[in-house]
């Protein structure tokens, strides 16, 4: 049995947006947001169907491969926030964007927060850098759900 190539699209962005990290970028402070998480919460909120349950795991040791972060640390974060996102579908019946990008906040959050205790001694003076991180990732998540919504309406047209 063949696939669609529009199956994999979720796939694709969501490494995709995992590979921004190798881009080599110079800046004195580590404001790059999580893009591989940002693609990830965009489709898990947007067409919840498009990715599997299991579908973090791979993904996020995707991430972790190229990241540098603690191996693992992704694949457990991003498959305990997608589970967040699934305790909130079945919470709500109706959900706007607002909603959604409150969801995206707190996932985000949570990642990065986790992360933080995951990769870095607990001496580490990043804490507030890490809020700015934060700060920029949520506000650069309506972004990720343009490009995604864009994304998805190219894939169910196929």
């Amino acid at each position: 049995m063949q696939q669609s190539p529009a199956r994999a699209l979720p796939w694709l962005t969501v490494m995709g947006g995992s590979l921004v990290t190798i881009i080599p970028v110079v800046a004195t402070l580590p404001l790059l947001p999580p893009f591989g998480l940002l693609m990830l919460l965009s489709w898990r909120l947007l067409a919840p169907l498009a990715l599997r349950r299991w579908a973090p795991a791979l993904l996020g040791l995707f991430d972790d491969c190229l990241s540098g972060q603690p191996l693992g640390s992704a694949m457990l974060l991003w498959t305990l926030t997608f589970f967040l996102v699934d305790l909130f579908d079945q919470r709500t019946i109706f959900r706007a964007f607002a909603q959604d990008w409150l969801i995206a906040a707190v996932g985000i959050a949570f990642c990065l927060i986790a992360g933080r205790f995951l990769a870095t001694p607990l001496g580490a003076q990043v804490d507030s850098v890490l809020v700015v991180q934060i700060i920029v990732s949520i506000l650069l998540f309506p972004l990720a759900a343009r490009a995604v919504a864009w994304v998805d309406r190219r894939r169910v047209a196929e």
